[in-house]
Order: structure tokens, then C-alpha cells, then sequence
């Protein structure tokens, strides 16, 4: 498939790009290291102190300030169809709205239509995206039904296309039933891919839907109503026991209540191997919301499953964050407008399911979790980029700072407080369910493959920077536990055999993905956008002193091992 290429001005190549960020504290999920980060060609090459490098780099201080992995995203809908209606943040504006929070990686869902092969499908996201995303971007599957040819489709996208993840849903009129579920589950075991699934009991939430609506129940109060605790816990717990019968691997996606994230522990408990993701709007808001006397407030915050009434279900959430109940957090990010919204102004059932958070999911879970003292910052940046490089098997390419990785790098200013507002988010949406939140924390600086495109706090996203990433089938965080430590960053200028297999590749082709996995990895999709031009100079301004601060007296190496809130080496 060939597709327009849109040309990126040459003053924003990313060959050209030398730099430096020094003084500042690296945070990797299990430790914090002073010291300085060489970039060149979107690559981090250099780690330590006075570091040697070329003339005409640009020099960044992050004195003061936490030097991170860029957020990964793994669960967007960007450009979705839903309803008849589509999400209004399309990927230039959502990619834009991520980097503007510090995500740097977006994982969206493909949605086939009715009678539309898998493959067919994924053509269609990749013509959509590839020339609109500021960031990387890779993509998950969403399987509507089961039939004969689905099983050739999946092992096709795993083989070549580079997707290793598939989702399930069990709600809505594109439901499978439990023995198609297994067979999915036990497909993707054979393949290698992560099996993902929407866990809530559609039956039964459409039986409580026609009894609300003849209750004369319309408004958005009446979504928890039909949607309760314990229909989505039921739905988890059946969804662990399906694919427990298969061996297979399973990932939750967006566990909303306290009674799903128990479901999950004692499944875990019983052998089950699976992933939970929370939302960074379960972290923040809950169920009273949509009982609030205006409409658009009220439909702004539904999505399914629903935020819960419980006040105390966010603290509880943001808990199992902690304890590594629940190993990582997305946004769920699909918004809708007032006009898009009030198609279900006489019928909840009606009112288009998404909310926002893919621009304010960094800062929210900063606030919540580190500023409230429950988890420290290794685990912050486990939980929202290391554990989904990890899982999708992005790792060490993505989710790490070390030598070789990708230079997806957030500056981090954990003094700097901002306040979330509709009035100044960058999504096409008109609403935003953390309106008027004070959050410590901000992104001064985010660089996406070695480019700032935050700068100060000023957003320089570019339209078409970003690539498609593939996600290689048989991570080893999910299906070999036992080898999953042996990928690890390199820290001190030693490089392990991938990264310098991916050093060595690097010379060539920048851009060229890396496959840190078991055999029977992704090969190579065909490109849908062409390389960039290489070697243009450096054309951003250099800030470089050959004094390196030296009159400032400062220990090289400060290591935490096994920080509060634990490693996230393996999750059962």
C-alpha cells in the first residue's frame, strides 16, 4: 500500500538533532541516577558526567528536575467511529494533545466495520494515521465477531503487520459469547499476542436498560444504574476463567471499580496470569458527576464502564497502582462534543461512551499518586510508560532511559502546578472532565525521537513526525517470565547484544524498529511512509559550556533499588 508522504520542513529532521540534557535526575522504574543524556539521531547514546560530545549540540539544564520516559498511552481512540458518530480528536490532535502531557507513544484501537477483514481494517487506521501523528504510535485490534477467517487475519497481522494485541469485548451489540471468547484466547496463545478484553456482563446491562428506560429513568444517572460493581467484576472474573482454560495471557482493560480490581487479585491468586489497566479518570473523578443537573456535565463524564459512586474508589484504584494489584494506566481517550453528546438527551443509553485524558494522564496520576504520597516516582514512571513497553514488547526500546533506547525523554518539573482547563487543553473537544484541577507536576520539556516539541511548556508538535512502531508477538513480560530481567537499559556505556544490534542498524536506517523477542516475532510491514532525509546540521540553538558546572560539587551516582511501590519485573 503507498500513501502521500507528508514532508517534514528539513529544519525539523531529526538527523540534525544533537543534545544534551544535563544535571538533572534520571528516574527509570527502579532507579535514579544523576546523570547527564547525550541524543543524537533520536537515539540516546551517551549516560554520566562530563560527557564528550560534539560542537553545536543544544544544551538543556534540568537542574531541580526529574529527567523521564516518555508517557506510553496504550489505550486511545483516536478518529473512532461509535454509534454512528466519530471522536473529534482525529490523530494530529490527539497525538498533539499526548505530547503536551508528556505521552510520547500511543497504542490505538483498529475497529473494523460490519463485514470488514481484519487486515482491511488495519489498512484503513494506517492511512489515517500515518501522516496526522506527532508521536509514535502502534496499534491494537479489536475482533467484532468470530468466524472461520479471523484466526488467518490475526496470525496475519502478528506475522506482517506488527500488531500483537487483539480486544475483546463482552458489552455492547458486537459482544462475543463466552465460547467465542475462548477460542480468541486460545488463538492468541498459539499466536503469541496479548489477548485484551472489555470486561462487563452485556446481557445483563441490557436487561437493566430496558428496565430504567420503562422506569422513566433517561438522564446519564441512569448509565451506573444499568452498569453496576458487580456486572463488571462478574465479567472480569469470568473473562480469567475463560482464558485460565487456555493458558492464555490476559490483559483487562480500564478496571473502573474497587470490586473488579479484587476480582483480578484473586484470580491472580487462583494462577490466572493477567494485566489491569486503570484509567487516569477513574484516578480522578467519580460516579456523582453524572448526577449533576446539566446535561452537558453530566454526559461529559460517562464512559463505559462507568465512573463509580463510591467516593473512596479513586484513592483504592491509585492503592492497587501501588501494590502492583493493578500494573498500569491509560486514558481511554475518546471524546465527543455537546452536539455528539446530546444524540441521548431523552435516552442514556443513547449518549456516546468516551471522555478525555490522553493529554492530562502524566499530570493527573502525578498528583494523585506521587504528590498524595502513595507511590513514589519509579513507580509513576513504571505505571505510566515502562509496564506498556513491557507488555507490548516495546522494551528497552521504549519505556526506559538507556543507552540505545529511543530518546522519547520527559523533563519533568515535579515544583511547577497547572490547572486543567477545556479553555486551554489542546483536544477538538469542548469539555474536559478534569476542569479546574490543580495539578503538581508539568512536562517543561518533552522530546519525541530526539525533537523538543514541548519547549518551555510551548508545544511545537509537528503533523506527520511521528511512525508506526510494530509490537512484536511473544512479549516476554507476559510469556516468559523467567527471561523477561535479562532486558534491561544500559546505564553504564555497556551495551547488551540488542542494543547493540540496534546501534549497529541504527547507522543506517534511524527509524528501523527492533525486535527484542522469543522467536516467531513481527517481521516488517510494508512502510506506508517514507524515510526522512539524514545529515542536515543542527539548526537549533546551542546553549553547550565546556565548564560542565564544575565548581558545583555533586555525587555521580545515586541508585534506588526495589523502590516503594515495588519493581515491576512480573505481575503474579
Amino acid at each position: 500500500m503507498s500513501t502521500p508522504v507528508k514532508k517534514v520542513p528539513i529544519h525539523l529532521q531529526s538527523a540534525q538533532n544533537r543534545l544534551l540534557i544535563k544535571n538533572g535526575k534520571i528516574v527509570n522504574e527502579d532507579d535514579v541516577l544523576e546523570q547527564d543524556v547525550y541524543i543524537e539521531d533520536g537515539i540516546i547514546k551517551q549516560l554520566g558526567r562530563n560527557l564528550i560530545i560534539p560542537g553545536g549540540t543544544r544544551v538543556i539544564d534540568a537542574r531541580g528536575k526529574l529527567v523521564i520516559p516518555g508517557g506510553i498511552d496504550p489505550h486511545t481512540h483516536f478518529e473512532f467511529e461509535f454509534m454512528g458518530i466519530t471522536s473529534v480528536d482525529d490523530f494530529y490532535q490527539g497525538t498533539k494533545a499526548a505530547i503536551a502531557g508528556g505521552t510520547t507513544m500511543i497504542i490505538d484501537f483498529v475497529s473494523p466495520k460490519k463485514g470488514e477483514s481484519l487486515v482491511d481494517a488495519y489498512y484503513t487506521y494506517r492511512e489515517k494515521a500515518d501522516n496526522k501523528v506527532c508521536c509514535d504510535y502502534g496499534l491494537h485490534v479489536i475482533i467484532p465477531q468470530w468466524h472461520d477467517r479471523v484466526p488467518q487475519e490475526m496470525a496475519a497481522l502478528c506475522s506482517e503487520h506488527g500488531v500483537n494485541s487483539f480486544k475483546m469485548f463482552m458489552a455492547y451489540s458486537f459482544m462475543l459469547t463466552d465460547s467465542e471468547l475462548y477460542l480468541a484466547f486460545e488463538n492468541c496463545k498459539r499466536l503469541g499476542a496479548v489477548a485484551m478484553v472489555h470486561a462487563e456482563n452485556g446481557a445483563i446491562i441490557n436487561k437493566n436498560t430496558e428496565r430504567l428506560l420503562a422506569k422513566g429513568i433517561t438522564g446519564p444517572e441512569g448509565h451506573e444504574l444499568s452498569r453496576s460493581e458487580e456486572v463488571e467484576a462478574e465479567a472480569v472474573n469470568r473473562a480469567c476463567m475463560i482464558a485460565n482454560q487456555v493458558a492464555c495471557p490476559l490483559y483487562v482493560v480500564h478496571v473502573m471499580s474497587k470490586s473488579a480490581g479484587l476480582a483480578l487479585v484473586q484470580a491472580r491468586e487462583r494462577g490466572c496470569r493477567v494485566v489491569g489497566e486503570t484509567l487516569a479518570a477513574a484516578l480522578a473523578c467519580d460516579g456523582s458527576q453524572c448526577k449533576h443537573p446539566c446535561f452537558q456535565h453530566s454526559a461529559g463524564h460517562l464512559l463505559s464502564p462507568p465512573l463509580r459512586s463510591d467516593p473512596t474508589t479513586p484513592q483504592t484504584l491509585m492503592t492497587f497502582l501501588a501494590q502492583n494489584d493493578l500494573q498500569l494506566t491509560g486514558s481511554d481517550n475518546c471524546t465527543f462534543n455537546k452536539t455528539q453528546k446530546e444524540l441521548g438527551l431523552s435516552d442514556f443509553s443513547k449518549i456516546p461512551n468516551g471522555v478525555n485524558g490522553v493529554e492530562d494522564r502524566m499530570s493527573v496520576i502525578w498528583e494523585k499518586g506521587v504528590h498524595a504520597g502513595i507511590i513514589d516516582p519509579c513507580r509513576f514512571v513504571a505505571i505510566t510508560s515502562t509496564i506498556a513497553a513491557k507488555v507490548f514488547n516495546l522494551y528497552p526500546r521504549k519505556g526506559c532511559i538507556g543507552i540505545g533506547s529511543d530518546a522519547d525523554i520527559v523533563i519533568w518539573n515535579p515544583n511547577q502546578t497547572r490547572t486543567i482547563s477545556a479553555k486551554t487543553h489542546h483536544h477538538a473537544v469542548d469539555f474536559n472532565i478534569f476542569e479546574g484541577m490543580e495539578c503538581h507536576g508539568v512536562p517543561e520539556y518533552v522530546i519525541v525521537n530526539g525533537r523538543v516539541c514541548v519547549d518551555e511548556e510551548q508545544l511545537k508538535a509537528v503533523e506527520g513526525f511521528g511512525n508506526f512502531v510494530e509490537t512484536p508477538v511473544f512479549p516476554p513480560f507476559i510469556y516468559d517470565i523467567e527471561n523477561a530481567g535479562k532486558l534491561k537499559p544500559s546505564n553504564n556505556g555497556i551495551l547488551n547484544d540488542l542494543i547493540a544490534e540496534k546501534l549497529a542498524k541504527a547507522e543506517i536506517e534511524p527509524k528501523t524498529s527492533v525486535t527484542p523477542t522469543l522467536p516467531d516475532s513481527a517481521v516488517s510491514t510494508p512502510s506506508c511512509k517514507g524515510p526522512r532525509p539524514e545529515g542536515q546540521r543542527n539548526l537549533q540553538d546551542s546553549t553547550f559550556s565546556i565548564s560542565e558546572d564544575a565548581d558545583v560539587e555533586r555525587r555521580s551516582c545515586i541508585r534506588v533499588k526495589n523502590p516503594p511501590g515495588g519493581k515491576s519485573s512480573g505481575f503474579w
